[in-house]
């Protein structure tokens, strides 16, 4: 199935397939268009309104995001609704330090640090770095209005997210769950996104369980062992690793090492109290270990890693683009290959207008085992949804690609 999503003045075309067609249930959910950040002006504290925002657009950006829901399509669909206006009232406060030649001292209307006036510049404070901390600040505010309204209307669920926003002549990629984005060029391949999974996040996990715990409640054991321990493994000598600890060691197993294990199963199988496969995301304020009150959100982080790409120094060809796509895609796609489809559809469809979303199509294609030589074995069961970012507009300045 396919989506038109129209986005102010930049229409983008969302090319997604849903559970490989084999049901309308649809977790997937994506936003995109212009940003439109207008600049704040700060009045006397006397005033009643000391904040005026100016209505006329003072720097403009683009954004695409992709949520990947779990638990039903509620904390997705929120998402896509929400975080846009979420991010553009945290860049809004932070405006004049992005575009400055060199930071403000006073981003909001008065001292930085009241006892060093020097603070911003001599801890070299860049307008990149606001930009971050404004992705950051607006995961988590999204992940607030998520909780509060999924509580309100008695629903529940998460999602993963994953957004790029190009602005100043760079594209931030922010990540938190298992969805990921890639710059594919002629001659290069560059991962702009990390996998949060219990597994790549397992010493935080098990660093928070041996802080706090009482968060496992006594049902789990933060240990992690390379199978799940029987009682005929009491007493014997076992591998294990704790929070501490890159590699494996050896301890005697005792009766506590026996409880379920905080983080259990390997690879796309692991999961996170047994019932998580992504640590870090939006939502599951409600979510529960199965038949326990064992809450999952103090292990889960809303918070995500961002990734600065320097399109402005990048000699750009129009066949360079960033591949953003949910899970569904990866399970069965590597980098490679699909960095080889981009390569072999691109030149050869330059006269097409749509060629980008023609190829974000048939990306899809290849997971569904109906097209272009897909084995039985590539075939994804999972939503999937894709966007494709030429950057050669986005170097440009191009604000309608």
């Amino acid at each position: 199935k396919y989506s038109c999503l129209p986005g102010g003045s930049l229409s983008v075309f969302w090319p997604r397939v849903i559970n490989a067609e084999k049901s309308e249930f649809n977790e997937d959910q994506a936003a995109c268009g212009k940003l439109c950040i207008r600049r704040c002006e700060f009045g006397l504290e006397e005033d009643k309104e000391w904040l005026t925002v100016c209505p006329e657009e003072f720097l403009t950006g683009h954004y695409w995001a992709l949520f990947d829901g779990h638990g039903g399509p509620a904390a997705a669909i929120l998402a896509a609704n929400t975080l846009h206006s979420c991010l553009r009232r945290q860049l809004e406060a932070v405006v004049e330090g992005v575009v400055a030649a060199q930071p403000p001292m006073h981003l909001s209307g008065c001292c930085v640090c009241p006892s060093d006036p020097q603070f911003v510049e001599e801890k070299g404070i860049r307008a990149e770095d606001l930009v971050i901390g404004a992705l950051e600040s607006a995961f988590q505010e999204c992940d607030d209005v998520i909780g509060r309204e999924l509580e309100a209307s008695g629903q529940a669920g998460g999602c993963t997210a994953l957004v790029a926003v190009a602005l100043q002549g760079k594209l931030y990629v922010a990540n938190a769950g298992d969805s990921r984005a890639i710059l594919v060029r002629r001659d290069e391949i560059r991962p702009l996104s990390s996998e949060f999974t219990p597994e790549t996040e397992r010493q935080r996990i098990q660093q928070l369980a041996f802080v706090y715990p009482e968060l496992l409640a006594g049902e789990f054991t933060r240990l992690e062992f390379p199978r799940r321990l029987k009682g005929d493994d009491l007493g014997q000598k076992v591998l294990f690793r704790d929070h501490h600890m890159s590699g494996w060691s050896y301890k005697w197993v005792e009766k506590s090492d026996l409880k379920y294990p905080l983080i259990h199963g390997q690879g796309r199988q692991a999961r996170l109290l047994g019932t998580l496969a992504v640590s870090r995301g939006l939502g599951d304020h409600q979510l529960r270990v199965l038949d326990t009150n064992i809450q999952l959100k103090p292990f889960l982080l809303s918070i995500p890693q961002v990734t600065v790409l320097d399109v402005d120094q990048l000699a750009l060809q129009e066949e360079d683009v960033v591949v953003m796509a949910t899970d569904g895609l990866w399970d069965v796609l590597s980098n490679e290959q699909v960095a080889r489809l981009v390569r072999s559809f691109l030149p050869g469809n330059r006269g097409d207008p749509h060629r980008f979303s023609e190829l974000a199509k048939m990306l899809i294609s290849n997971t569904q085992g109906k097209e272009d030589g897909a084995t039985e074995e590539q075939v994804s069961y999972d939503d999937v949804s894709v966007f494709v970012i030429p950057l050669h507009s986005q170097g440009q300045g191009g604000s309608d690609h």
